[in-house]
């Protein structure tokens, strides 16, 4: 029977290069997977070059001037990709207090009218001019955290009793980074929304690969466990936070869960980067419930907290055929000027759309 967790289980991947110890982490990881669906990695291969490099990119990049960012505003862009201030994306309704840039693997537009409207999710950065430096750092990261989650995603698979290479069909050819700045809470205005990203399941990816880009006194991440209580997720220097996402709970048949987490503003600034593990545009439900149906038998319909499982989820919930069409009413549901501007023919389905 599985029991409410209270914190977040370590991965060290280190022991995954030791047949003496590879048995304990599958163990570990198996744990970590079916009944909690969050967890740290440590030793994980990433160069400290790269990870530094980033973290000394994002202050010196949300203090660019705003003319700068306007001019790689997200609303430029039916890519979703760009910059987004402080209180333009929604969560369950609700206004996110966080600015953002969000970049993916640099891949040309290949969206005609004839395909599939989602398509047109696939296109290229906006990266500010004059910072080419910006670019080879963003780009440097995304390569690493994209062989970072190939490698990880085959430890998945043996955990759960699975070949290596099971889950990389399921893959996109493009993943999504998000840089985070989430603004201090104004102490003195308490009629403001601690709001930093409301509660939700992740839908931008096959997993999340999380940078917690702050000391360690600076909190805000939270996860929600099957007791329905929340619990606080530190920064633990030197890891990744991973999590599951929408998808890849689809495909165990709920056997791992996408766990419901959110931030809360604190006294301090904070910095945060999510790697999206991205999901193949056409993946369709019935595709996603039946390639492992018979491996992870029954569905698991009732592990989670009853705010968990009211949690806003349409792939999930089975109301979209393609994990491509899901992906884009969260994306116009979040970013409504942009559903707005570029995809008016699905934008008051989407909106008006509460499955």
């Amino acid at each position: 029977m599985s029991t409410a967790f209270s914190e977040i289980p370590i991965i060290d991947l280190l022991q995954a290069d030791d047949e003496s110890t590879k048995p304990d982490l599958l163990n570990s990881l198996r744990y970590a997977l079916t009944e909690v669906g969050f967890l740290y990695v440590s030793n994980h291969g990433v160069p400290r070059t790269v990870v530094d490099g980033l973290v000394k990119t994002l202050p010196v990049l949300f203090k660019l001037e705003d003319e700068i960012k306007k001019s790689v505003t997200l609303e430029n862009s039916p890519h979703f990709l760009g910059y987004s201030d402080v209180g333009s994306e929604n969560t369950g309704g609700n206004v996110d207090r966080r600015e953002q840039f969000e970049f993916a693997t640099e891949l040309t537009a290949t969206w005609h009218p004839g395909l599939a409207l989602y398509e047109r999710l696939r296109g290229p950065n906006q990266w500010p001019k004059g910072h080419t430096e910006l670019r080879a750092t963003v780009e440097a990261y995304i390569h690493e955290l994209t062989k970072l989650g190939e490698r990880f995603l085959d430890l998945v698979a043996q955990a759960l009793s699975l070949p290596p290479g099971t889950f990389q069909p399921f893959l996109s050819d493009q993943h999504r980074l998000k840089l985070v700045h989430y603004p201090a809470y104004p102490v003195d205005a308490p009629t403001i929304s601690r709001q930093g990203v409301g509660p939700h399941k992740d839908s931008s990816g096959w997993w999340t690969f999380l940078l917690q880009a702050s000391p360690p006194e600076v909190k805000g991440l939270q996860v929600l466990n099957k007791a329905g209580d929340w619990v606080d997720v530190p920064v633990v220097p030197g890891t990744f936070v991973v999590n599951i996402g929408q998808a890849f709970e689809v495909v165990t048949n709920g056997a791992c869960k996408a766990t419901t987490h959110r931030v809360l503003s604190g006294p301090h600034e904070r910095y945060s980067v999510p790697f999206f593990q991205g999901v193949r545009r056409n993946l369709t439900k019935a595709e996603a419930i039946g390639t492992l149906k018979d491996h992870f038998g029954v569905s698991h319909v009732s592990r989670e907290s009853e705010e968990g499982n009211a949690i806003d989820s349409a792939f999930l919930k089975g109301k979209y055929d393609t994990w491509g069409e899901s992906q884009l009413r969260t994306k116009v549901r979040s970013h409504r000027e942009n559903g707005r501007k570029f995809y008016p023919e699905v934008y008051e389905q989407y909106i008006n759309d509460d499955s």
